[in-house]
Parts: C-alpha cells; sequence; structure tokens
C-alpha cells in the first residue's frame, strides 16, 4: 500500500502544535507516512492532487476546515467547462481529519460534537491498522463564482453578506483574537460586519423552481451541520442526504441580528419568520449591481464574488470516520 500523506497547515500556531502530538501517535506503532507542510494558500490542494495522481489512496488534514476544504478539492479535477461537476481522482481514496483549526466544524458535523485530537488520531490509526473499511461517503457543494467563471469545492457551507464579510475580518484578526476560542472569534468579527452591513437585493433560484427575490441581511448554502465556529445555520442538515440546504434571511434590523446571532448556535434563529431555509440540488444567487456584489465565504475561506451557482455532488467524498 502507498504510505499515507499528512498535509499540516503550517501557517497556523494550533496545527503546528498539534503535529507533534499526532506524529507521536503515528510513530508509537510504527506507521510509515510522507508529511507536507503547507506554505502558501491552495498548496494543499496542489499537493492532494499530486499525491492521489501517484497512487496515495490516504490523505490526512493536521489543520481546520479551510485547509480541510482545500484538500478535498484535490480530490478532483476540474473541467475547462465550469458547468461541467468536476471528476472524482480516485474514487476509492480517503480524507481524514486531524482537527486543528478556529471552527474544526466538519469534524463536529461527523460526530454531532467536539471530539478530541487524540481521538481523530486514533480512529485514522484503526483505520490503517485494518481493512480501511471505517468510512463514509458524503456529499460535497461544487461552487462557481466570479460571474459563474471560477470554481471551488465546499465542504460545510457557503456564507454571502455578513456571513462573507465575517470571514475575511476572522482572517484578518491578529495574535490577540486568536486566543480566543472559535466561537468567541466569529461573534466578534459578525459584529464588527454588522456594524457596517446594509441590506441589499438578491435573487436565489433554487433548483429553477423556486425563486426568493428582495432585499437581504443574509444568504447561506448548507451542506453539514456546523459552520461559522459552531453556528447551526441549517438544523436538519445532513452530510449525506443529496440536498444543499438554502438559508435566506431578509428585513432583520441590526438589532434582529444581534438576536439571531445569539440564538443560531443551537438553531432557533428558524424560528424568526424573515429566516427561510429551503432544500434543493441547486442554487443561483444573484446581486444587480458590482457595489451590491457580496462576498463568497465557502468552509472560512473568502472565495470572491457574487454572483454564485452552487450544485450538490451527492456521496462524492470518502472520509474516515
Amino acid at each position: 500500500m502507498p504510505k499515507p500523506l499528512i498535509i499540516v497547515n503550517h501557517a497556523a500556531a494550533k496545527a503546528r502544535h498539534a503535529w507533534p502530538i499526532v506524529r507521536k501517535q503515528l510513530e508509537a506503532i510504527r506507521i510509515d507516512f510522507d508529511v507536507h507542510q503547507t506554505t502558501h494558500a491552495g498548496d494543499a490542494t496542489t499537493r492532494t492532487r499530486a499525491a492521489l495522481q501517484s497512487g496515495v489512496t490516504t490523505i490526512a488534514v493536521v489543520g481546520g476546515d479551510g485547509t480541510l476544504s482545500e484538500a478535498a478539492e484535490g480530490f478532483f479535477e476540474f473541467s475547462e467547462r465550469v458547468e461541467d461537476l468536476p471528476a472524482t481522482i480516485n474514487s476509492e481514496a480517503e480524507l481524514a481529519i486531524l482537527p486543528a483549526g478556529t471552527g474544526d466544524d466538519f469534524a463536529r458535523s461527523h460526530m454531532g460534537q467536539r471530539e478530541s485530537l487524540e481521538k481523530w488520531t486514533s480512529i485514522l490509526v484503526a483505520h490503517l491498522q485494518s481493512a480501511r473499511n471505517n468510512v463514509r461517503n458524503v456529499d460535497v457543494l461544487y461552487g462557481v463564482c466570479d460571474g459563474f467563471t471560477t470554481p471551488f469545492i465546499c465542504l460545510n457551507a457557503s456564507t454571502m453578506g455578513i456571513g462573507g464579510e465575517t470571514a475575511a475580518r476572522v482572517a484578518a484578526q491578529g495574535n490577540f483574537m486568536r486566543r480566543f476560542s472559535g466561537e468567541a472569534r466569529f461573534a466578534a468579527a459578525a459584529l464588527a460586519a454588522l456594524a457596517g452591513w446594509r441590506e441589499r437585493r438578491v435573487r436565489v433560484a433554487i433548483d429553477d423552481a423556486e425563486v426568493i427575490d428582495g432585499n437581504m441581511n443574509l444568504v447561506a448554502v448548507g451542506n453539514a451541520l456546523y459552520a461559522g465556529g459552531g453556528m447551526m445555520l441549517s438544523p436538519e442538515a445532513k452530510i449525506d442526504d443529496g440536498k444543499l440546504d438554502v438559508v435566506t434571511a431578509s428585513g432583520l434590523s441590526r438589532a434582529n441580528v444581534v438576536r439571531e446571532l445569539a440564538r443560531i448556535h443551537k438553531g432557533g434563529h428558524v424560528a424568526n419568520p424573515k429566516v427561510r431555509i429551503v432544500q434543493g440540488e441547486g442554487v443561483s444567487i444573484e446581486t444587480f449591481s458590482p457595489e451590491d456584489a457580496m462576498l463568497i465565504e465557502a468552509d472560512g475561506n473568502v472565495r470572491g464574488l457574487t454572483p454564485v451557482e452552487f450544485r450538490i455532488m451527492p456521496r462524492a467524498l470518502r472520509f474516515v470516520v
């Protein structure tokens, strides 16, 4: 069997601290592996794709949701025609989570709660020592943004509006804020983004059947249960149901948004009649002027600007669980 590849987000202090813990567990049982420490944005995608093309079948990520999402993108090859879904490089390859990030939402969505790094490393060890059958096929979101020209992969959720602005602020936070929990960092960034936010007209078309058109605060497209440091954007979301969940919020005052931020971690925002959730297999989200274009956040990474389109890829990626 080819050696597994461990990708470490070297830019993140939490991942650099976590890596020796992981390495010790792997070396204790004499598992042979290769390791790659990322040096720039997109590095995890490039290295994963190259490894899979060379025959590697297990990729593990020491990092957060952003690095995990980059690695997941490396499992696919994009077509020159962005309207075509990407092709899987090796349908038998799997991705393993070794959570060491700000939110670690995808890991939480698998377990329904936070689990320790040691627990996740033990899951990987059991997988490598066994017949490699502890895997789960999960859905993947395929997005195309910047005027439907730039493709990307998303695992948890993509948010636009206040969500996109919040992600940009989280990424720009300095060392002081990085001492706090993911939940606290996201909340602080959301409040700062809210201060300068204004509603703008957005048109959301789901499966070319249902259209929501109006002034909106937030649009989100969810795949997993958790996103944004533990926010339960869509409480009914499942990562293997073949559906994406479209969340829209319109007509909320700043005070309303602050109230919903306090409730969203338990899904309480869905009780607000100004919040809608619709499931589908595809969605198109458009704004109508350059000044109204919204930043698009996906798994904590800022990907581009609206308009954007998403399609679900049912059970397209295998995860070690």
